[in-house]
């Protein structure tokens, strides 16, 4: 097999692994790409030593995306608000097998939820932790990546386990049961229920906003099952039921999820920012929804399918 052909073989396995490091798409395809040129440019005879493919390229997307990583906690020193992960968005309908992105989200690892949970690790607890927990990677060259002993680099990983331990995401509801409890959700949200939203919500529910100043969401977490209810509901008002009422469904790493454009409001009231929404689920209820305004991060949105329907 031709190496194009075997680095291909390996691109939605790397695209995984990079997504999962960052948090960022495009910084996951610039690892992989980066990866590529690297293995590319080695010789025939260095080429020939490499037992193990895929291993090689999973370290070696892991030691980019560590400088990747670091470079990012300083500039999230700079952020507007709270931050949430690149969201990887999909149609309903899904894209191409072939696709890695596509077969990434497949992944419960890289759901919305999950990914939320990485971002209280340090740089490298993340890459110790992700890279042996997930990818099995072994201590010993996750201690090269961090040019550290294999014995600090298993600690790195037990104190990202720890961190993570209280706060571990439920697991992905099956898209039917997000549909149904979306849909009750809008069905309360567009009547202004406050009642009605605050029995879909879990009662330690919390909603997310990302927009780095650029749009306008909520900047701090809001927490509790009638917070946000009426927080939605002062939504209802300020941007009328007709605007709300315009979303389309698609996939949010791999979860149920709903893009509102960006629309002009009626009379004196304020035009509507883009919004791509999406939820976690615990014990039948909405225990999370993650509501991403920035618009440097809904650049990959898919245009609307024909015929989709949006949310009753």
């Amino acid at each position: 097999m031709a190496l194009a052909e075997e680095f291909t073989a390996q691109r939605a396995h790397l695209v995984a692994v990079a997504y999962r490091l960052t948090g960022s798409v495009s910084d996951a395809e610039d690892a992989v790409q980066e990866s590529w040129l690297r293995l590319a440019g080695l010789s025939e005879e260095k080429r020939a030593g490499i037992r193990d493919l895929r291993g090689w390229l999973t370290t070696l997307v892991g030691r980019i995306c560590l400088d990747r990583l670091r470079s990012a906690t300083a500039q999230r020193e700079r952020y507007v608000g709270q931050w949430l992960p690149e969201p990887i968005v999909t149609p309903l309908s899904g894209r191409s097998a072939d696709d890695p992105l596509d077969v990434a989200v497949r992944d419960e690892g890289l759901r919305m939820a999950a990914m939320v949970v990485l971002d209280k690790l340090t740089p490298e607890q993340r890459v110790a932790f992700v890279l042996h927990d997930a990818f099995s990677v072994p201590f010993d060259e996750i201690a090269d990546i961090l040019g550290a002993s294999t014995d600090a680099a298993r600690q790195y990983a037990s104190r990202g386990r720890r961190a993570l331990k209280d706060a571990e995401p439920p697991p992905r509801a099956s898209l039917a049961e997000q549909q149904e409890l979306l849909d009750r959700f809008l069905r309360a949200l567009l009547a202004g229920d406050v009642q009605g939203m605050t029995e879909v919500l879990h009662p330690d529910a919390v909603l997310i906003g990302d927009s780095n100043g650029k749009a306008r969401t909520a900047r701090q977490l809001v927490v509790g099952a009638d917070k946000i209810a009426r927080f939605f509901a002062g939504l209802v008002e300020m941007y009328t039921p007709e605007l709300l009422g315009t979303g389309r469904p698609l996939l949010v790493n791999g979860d149920l999820g709903v893009f509102l454009g960006p629309a002009e409001a009626p009379g004196s009231r304020k035009a509507l920012d883009a919004h791509l929404q999406t939820m976690a689920v615990r014990d039948g209820r909405i225990v999370a929804i993650y509501d991403v305004a920035n618009p440097d991060k809904l650049t990959r949105v898919p245009a609307a399918e024909p015929g989709t329907p949006h949310p009753r």
